[in-house]
């Protein structure tokens, strides 16, 4: 693929999530493959692929991630209407940050984790500039990308709570939830409000949730990222896991 068009899909090939686990995730033994628990990698166009396996890490099974200049994700899709939809938890543990990873950058925006949630939506109302990059990421993959999504990331410089649009479409959003070196090493776990954090980053009320994804990637930065992620568990308004 061109080097043109493989850096302007990358963000919007990012959203092509239905991925991850609706809650539980229900990883696999060490002697399956996560394809056998329902999960599948895709690789971004013109990307290398990270690794991605189960491990056990104090007596539970989470997925390891390996990234060297490379870019890929798990993905499993789910099917949950808006009015279904309330809070999320999940947790994860790096190795170290990305020394030169910036999300502000759009050359060096890499993150050593990520958890992606793809939503469905009336694609007439995106611009003519998200149509046809869309449609060339359609074109391409032969899978049409989510109307929107939504990252929590692991940056290094910018506060929690940061929004940052992606620099090629504003149809994929991000929020850091933990910033810098300091937590490094340590398995952190996060409870979030998905409904209100997606309103928040786009202004309006989600769609179905399509998709969820495990994201580590280096490639921009042509460096290396490693990680762990836990289970990702949805819950509904009522507070019911989902």
């Amino acid at each position: 693929m061109p080097r043109l068009a493989a850096g302007l899909l990358g963000p919007v090939c990012a959203g092509l999530l239905v991925v991850g686990c609706a809650a539980p995730a229900g990883l696999p033994p060490p002697d399956e493959t996560v394809a056998q628990a329902g999960w599948s990698e895709f690789v971004l166009p013109g990307k290398r692929r990270t690794h991605y396996r189960v491990v056990r890490d104090r007596g539970q099974f989470v997925v390891r991630a390996e990234a060297d200049a490379s870019a890929s994700m798990l993905r499993r899709p789910v099917r949950i209407e808006p009015s279904r939809l309330g809070r999320v938890e999940f947790s994860w543990r790096i190795d170290d940050v990305i020394a030169d990873a910036d999300l502000g950058d759009a050359d060096r925006s890499d993150s050593p984790v990520r958890v992606l949630f793809a939503f469905d939506g009336d694609r007439a109302r995106l611009s003519l500039r998200n149509r046809t990059t869309f449609e060339l990421a359609e074109a391409l993959t032969g899978e049409a990308p989510p109307f929107a999504t939504l990252m929590y990331v692991w940056d290094n410089r910018a506060e929690p709570e940061t929004l940052f649009h992606s620099h090629r479409t504003d149809r994929v959003r991000k929020i850091v939830v933990e910033s810098g070196a300091g937590r490094r090493g340590r398995w952190l776990q996060y409870r979030r409000d998905l409904v209100a954090d997606y309103r928040r980053a786009f202004g309006e009320e989600p769609g179905r949730l399509i998709g969820v994804a495990l994201m580590t990637d280096a490639d921009n930065t042509g460096s290396r990222a490693a990680g762990e992620y836990g289970e990702v568990r949805l819950f509904g308004a009522d507070g019911g896991a989902l």
